[in-house]
């Protein structure tokens, strides 16, 4: 049961509605938030490739103007002479020593060649302007590349791949082909993507918590929102569910908002109106009639009371009798219906019981027995509870074998009335059919035997307009009602 409640209660028209807003807005941002890192990240990407291209570009006026020759061996600080080919201080370079290590010239340092250390030959680039023109000192580095005063400014020959001093995905590269005095050459130019991460890093930093958080302000502003506009509508429910046959003078509030669920409050009033007029009509006819017709039915069974005994006589009474007490249970009936008030006093429900318990009946063969314990005292009318037991000792009496029995006690602190037959009893899917107006399980009966199926209605509406139940349980039915206080 509890798990049924669960699912309804999120089935809901508020889960519903606070679940589709925030997917939806989930969605929204979600793809939001792509397309932002998407177009952020491609345009620092953009901004890094043209910052590169625009260095490369500047550099290639003094990439133009390299040259490269040999130079003297210098002596170096600690004494020992520098460019050494053959290990012996103060010769000068061989010019072919690039060819003697593949083609490079001073081939790679620190490398074994046929069994002897190649030392890479000194070589200086030299502008064809003056000095001033190139920025800082360039060097030739191994026969290959040059490499300018700036870290991030490259010039190689031309080839067709960017060298590793450009690591992919760290740096954006530009390359531009100059013919240099000494062929055709590549400058290359890289910018470091490290600032277009860190604002990507800055920007998660910014998402991952702010649309989780979005999302809850979305989902708890739409439940409230959702909450507000349906607690008119919980108004109307909780008016509707507490109106009842006996009390359409009630109407359900009418919100101030001229919105949609203030024209459903307003139809809901027009229609109580018009089911409150009808039913008043009803309750007036059914009165009216039960009233008009016990004076007609009073004299036609006095008139056959004194009319000379015969069989057709008897039956015609009998006759009356049934309609003189149809007569008097409409006329109950419009009364309860009617909500009249009721005459309420404190009485002792085994005395009431008794009372009615032993008038005579049609059936004299079939014995009462009382078992009343004394001083269950209630508040109630007297009339109307003479009335229930009267109804329920007249059924039982109708359907037993041989014995009826009432009882009233004191039970769980509430005044409980008791009556069983030996009969045969109600099936179990007709305990509650049998408290309809006008049914009767046993048709096959004699009409002149059975009742108008009114009696058990009334005894059950009875019941409850002194705060009681009547049901039937075992053998028979069970009426309670709440004890006097103090």
């Amino acid at each position: 049961m509890r798990r049924a409640e669960g699912w309804a209660g999120l089935s809901s028209v508020r889960w519903r509605a606070t679940a589709a807003a925030t997917l939806v807005v989930a969605l929204a941002l979600g793809v939001a938030a792509l397309v932002l890192v998407a177009v952020l990240r491609g345009s620092l990407v953009d901004s890094a490739d043209a910052e590169a291209a625009r260095k490369a570009t500047a550099a290639v006026p003094y990439a133009e103007t390299l040259q490269l020759k040999p130079v003297t061996p210098v002596e170096r600080t600690d004494g020992k002479a520098d460019g050494k080919a053959d290990g012996k201080p103060g010769e000068k370079p061989d010019p072919t020593a690039g060819e003697k290590t593949g083609g490079k010239t001073g081939g790679e340092p620190g490398k074994k060649t046929g069994g002897e250390e190649a030392v890479a030959a000194p070589v200086e680039v030299v502008p064809a302007r003056p000095a001033g023109a190139v920025q800082g000192e360039v060097r030739l580095r191994d026969g290959t590349m040059a490499r300018l005063a700036d870290p991030d400014l490259l010039v190689t020959k031309k080839a067709a791949t960017a060298p590793a001093w450009a690591e992919p995905g760290q740096y954006a590269v530009a390359a531009i082909e100059v013919a240099t005095v000494d062929g055709p050459a590549m400058v290359w130019s890289r910018v470091s993507l490290e600032g277009a991460e860190q604002a990507l890093q800055t920007l998660y930093g910014v998402l991952l918590p702010g649309v989780p958080a979005l999302l809850a302000v979305v989902a708890g502003m739409t439940w409230l929102s959702v909450n507000r506009a349906l607690d008119p509508v919980a108004a109307i429910r909780a008016k509707v569910a507490d109106i009842t046959a006996r009390d359409l003078g009630q109407r359900v509030p009418v919100p101030r908002s001229k919105d949609e669920i203030a024209a459903l409050a307003t139809t809901v009033n027009g229609t109580l109106d018009r089911l409150e007029t009808a039913v008043e009509r009803h309750k007036r006819f059914v009165a009216d009639a039960a009233h008009e017709l016990r004076s007609p039915i009073a004299t036609l069974r006095a008139r056959l009371e004194l009319a000379a005994p015969s069989e057709l006589t008897k039956e015609a009474l009998a006759d009356v009798e049934r309609l003189q007490s149809l007569a008097a249970d409409l006329l109950m009936l419009a009364k309860l219906d009617a909500g009249e008030p009721l005459r309420a006093a404190e009485l002792d429900l085994g005395q009431v019981a008794a009372e009615a318990a032993l008038r005579a009946r049609r059936r004299p063969e079939v014995r009462v027995e009382l078992d009343v314990e004394p001083d269950v005292v209630m508040h109630g009318s007297n009339a109307h509870l003479d009335r229930l037991v009267t109804n329920l000792v007249d059924n039982a009496v109708r359907h037993a074998a041989s014995t009826v029995r009432v009882r009233v006690a004191a039970e769980e602190g509430a005044a409980v009335l008791k009556v069983r037959d030996d009969g045969p009893g109600i099936p179990p899917g007709q305990r509650e059919a049998v408290f309809d107006r006008f049914t009767r399980l046993d048709e096959a009966r004699a009409r002149d035997a059975g009742g108008a199926g009114l009696g058990l209605p009334i005894a059950r509406d009875i019941a409850h307009l002194h705060d009681g139940s009547l049901v039937y349980a075992g053998a028979g039915f069970v009426a309670r009602f709440p004890l006097r206080e103090g």
